[in-house]
Order: structure tokens, then sequence, then C-alpha cells
């Protein structure tokens, strides 16, 4: 998800479909690959497309082009199998990320390639885009504003079969991939929902894989949409933590009360104020509801930066100064950008129909958003297009693939919990909770060495895990100058 945009309609995100025989007589799927450049990327990597039938199940009816970019080893002379990205949300795009993650996976990319692929319904592979939605002004506009009517133009923009644009199918893609490039096998990397993907993955063509990496576990048996306990647990956790630093608790030794008060206050009524817009410098209407700033500290929970600006940008706004928030708000934007029509069409019909009324009661009893968390989804999903995925979908998943499972001790959407489901069914797995990480524990240098290990020794169990005990504790901005946080 954008995390500023998906922050406006409650969101921070940060997730199967109809199986088939196809015609014996049906077209193979049609690859074509070219030199290209990527933003973010000085030296010259390898795009192309795959045509793969939107329906598996009628391989000779509409087609669709699947996106893809690989970059490539830099030194392949072991013929090391590659490394595939499976993007999160649901609703990245691999592909757009790639200047991140040519970063990232630099160590990785020495000897390996990287392949990355947009999943059907992002990027450009037949994006479900919502324009009226993604769209949205970051500082004029608030969630409370989405209605009905916004979810049904988003729906009437699509075409194809929406039915199709499901969890299952895009595994189909990727192994198809796969196959295209010749590779008998290929090592997964997942992240948040890219980790459900890789589960699908392992359910279906357990053959095809030498390896996965599963970070911030989206497991089967944890339906997506539920935050409300788990952003609590990475809030308290926060909290607990600026107490424990001397800095921030002397800064804002009653942070928790006016985080309480700041809340009551804007449920009462949503503030209107002019700012300067934090990159333009013009003024700008700036708008601020309940929605909007749990929506954006939640947001900011998934990492190390956002964290440390959290009790700064909530003590400031209990004061009545905002320019703070729009400051974090600015921050995020242009990060991680997500499709929401994909991320709507996934959810509304692999996850939202397994959580009943008593699930959402209960997971709205916290100390931080409430049900803030569920409002998109019970906005979005009952107008949604219905699908109903495939019997064996929610199957815990227990194929015996060497798997490397991190979670990350702050994370507000994927707690180590949703980590331990993975690691009860999976016979070949090892789970490292990082104390001190939030989502998305590959980010750590530590996690890319550990990573690098295990996906050459294929021994889970027997990883030198010591450097993540060496992580530093959380730091916190302590005035408006910065304090000593970062």
């Amino acid at each position: 998800m954008t995390l500023s945009k998906m922050g406006l309609i409650g969101l921070a995100l940060a997730v199967l479909g109809q199986s088939g025989v196809a015609s014996a007589d049906a077209p193979e799927p049609k690859l074509t690959m070219t030199d290209c450049h990527l933003n973010g990327i000085e030296s010259q990597v390898r795009c192309g497309t795959l045509q793969v039938p939107e329906n598996y199940s009628k391989k000779d009816g509409p087609q669709l082009s699947i996106n893809l970019a690989i970059l490539p080893a830099i030194d392949n002379s072991n013929e090391n199998l590659p490394l595939m990205f499976l993007a999160g949300g649901p609703g990245q795009a691999a592909v757009e990320m790639a200047g991140g993650l040519n970063k990232m996976f630099a160590e990785t990319r020495k000897t390996r390639d990287i392949i990355m692929v947009d999943q059907r319904g992002t990027g450009k592979s037949n994006a479900l885009e919502c324009p009226d939605i993604e769209e949205l002004d970051s500082y004029t506009a608030i969630p409370e504003d989405v209605g009905q009517q916004e979810v049904k133009d988003c729906i009437a923009d699509f075409s194809g079969d929406l039915s199709q644009f499901n969890s299952e199918n895009a595994i189909r893609d990727f192994d198809a991939i796969r196959q295209a490039l010749g590779h008998k096998q290929l090592n997964l990397y997942g992240g948040s929902y890219g980790t459900r993907a890789a589960l699908v993955y392992m359910r279906m063509f357990p053959e095809s894989i030498r390896s996965v990496v599963l970070d911030s576990v989206g497991p089967i048996e944890v339906p997506i949409g539920l935050f409300g306990q788990s952003s609590a647990r990475s809030f308290d956790l926060l909290l607990k933590h600026c107490q424990e630093e001397q800095s921030c608790n002397e800064a804002y030794p009653q942070l928790s009360q006016e985080f309480t008060q700041l809340i009551n206050r804007l449920e009462q009524a949503p503030v209107k104020i002019t700012i300067p817009h934090p990159r333009l410098g013009t003024n700008t209407e700036f708008a601020i509801s309940k929605g909007k700033i749990i929506g954006h500290i939640f947001s900011s929970l998934y990492g190390a930066g956002g964290r440390s600006m959290v009790p700064l940008v909530i003590h400031q706004a209990y004061l009545g100064n905002y320019l703070p928030l729009a400051g974090m708000i600015a921050a995020s934007e242009g990060a991680g950008g997500i499709y929401p029509g994909l991320l709507f069409n996934i959810t509304c019909n692999e996850d939202f129909p397994r959580i009943n009324d008593d699930m959402f009661a209960k997971d709205a009893i916290n100390s931080f958003g409430g049900d803030n968390s569920h409002k998109s989804f019970k906005l979005f999903c009952p107008i949604w297009p219905k699908f109903t995925p495939s019997k064996d979908f929610y199957n815990p998943v227990t194929a015996d693939i060497p798997t490397l499972i991190l979670s990350g001790d702050l994370d507000p959407v994927t707690p180590p919990s949703n980590g331990e489901y993975s690691a009860k069914t999976l016979p070949n797995s090892h789970h490292i909770v990082v104390e001190q990480a939030s989502h998305g524990v590959i980010s750590s240098p530590c996690a890319i060495t550990v990573m690098q290990q295990f996906l050459t020794t294929l021994k889970p169990k027997e990883l030198d895990q010591s450097c993540f005990d060496e992580l530093p504790k959380e730091t916190f901005m302590s005035s408006l100058n910065g304090g000593n946080a970062l």
C-alpha cells in the first residue's frame, strides 16, 4: 500500500482462485526480454513480458501480459539459482521497487540473479487502479470522506474477469516465468503479503522451489484485516521504550495520556488549518481527523525511522502544532505504492469472508486505534465483486523445503505470533524473532548476512544469528531539532 495514501482510507499496508485443466492445444506462454534501465539503477538490467492466460482453465481465452525485470548477477560463473522477490500488499508492483531492491539485495546479486515480477493487477501487469482514491490529496483529504461511491467508481473502471486476479493465479504466473526463463528451481524471498504468496507457491509447486525466506509472515491461518490488537501491541512497545530512554521520557512524560486526549479531541471535531506545504512551500489546507492521524501513526510503526518520529508528532499535535504530522506524511509519500484494486480484490475474497463479527469486536478492544483498521474492509468488501478461493487454499502449508522465517518483535501488522503458525507446519524451518526490528526484518544488514548463510547452506536451524543481538534499541526525536534520535 502507498502508506500515505492507504493511511487516508484507514490502512497502513502492508494479502486464490479457481483451478482447472487447460486444453492440450493451448498456446505456450510467450516470453519477450530486452535490455533496459530502471529508476534508481545505473547499470543496464533486463526487462520483459510473459503472455499468460487470464483464466488458466481456458488457456486459449483472453491473455494477460505479465511484466518482469531481472537484476543480473554480477558474477554468475557458479550458475547459482536466482532469487525471486515476492512483493507485499497485496498490491505492490515488484518492478517499481527495483532501485531499493538493488541496494537491499546487493550482496545476493553478486552471485545470483534477482527476479522481480509485477503481480497481475499491479504495475504494468494489467493494474487494477482506483484513481479517485489513489489521487486523494494527502493534506486536504481525510479517510472519513471516502464512501461507497468512490468504491463503485473504482470497480466500474476495471476490465477483465476480476475473479482471475487472485493469489493462486499469481503463483501460476510466477511459475510460468520460472519455466520460461529456463530455471529448474528458484529461491523465494517473500515479505509481508509476499510471504502469503510464497506459502501458496510452496503448496502449489513445491518441486519448483529450492529455498524460501518468509519475512514478516502473513500465514494462511490468519486472515488479513485484523490489525487492531497487533498495532496496539506495537504502539505499546513504543511507549514502553520511550519511557525507558531518558531523553524521550523527559521530553514526553505523559505521552500515553496526551495520545488519548488528542484522539478524543479529534473524534469530537476534526481540525482544518493552513500550513506551508512540506515539499512545495506554498500555503495549503491541512485537514486532520482521528482516522487520519491513527492511520499515519500506524504506517510509521512499520520501520525504525518512522517510529522515531511518533512521540514528537503526538506531543506536538496534542499542543496544537500539526506541522510535524505534515512532515511525517511528506516523508511517506511515494514509498511502497499499492494498487488498491488488487488489494481489495484479494482481501475481500480470500480473507474478509473468514472474519466474523466476534473477531472484529475482539480485535477492536485495544488501546491504540480501536476498530480503525477495519473500516476500509467493511466499506469496500460488501460491494466488491465476489469469487471463491479453491478448496485447497486454506490448508496449512507443510512442504519440506528449507525455510527461514523472520519476524520483528515491534511489527504492527505481522507480529511474531504469525510466524509461529508457519514454523509449526513447515518441518524444515527455523523462526528468528528479532527484538529490535519491526516490519521487514531484511532491511537490517544483519538479516542480509543471515539470509546469505541460509542460501548457501540450506540449513535453517544451523545459522549464526548472533548479529541480531547487537542491533541498537529504539531511539526517538526528543525535540523539533531532532534530539538524539537517528
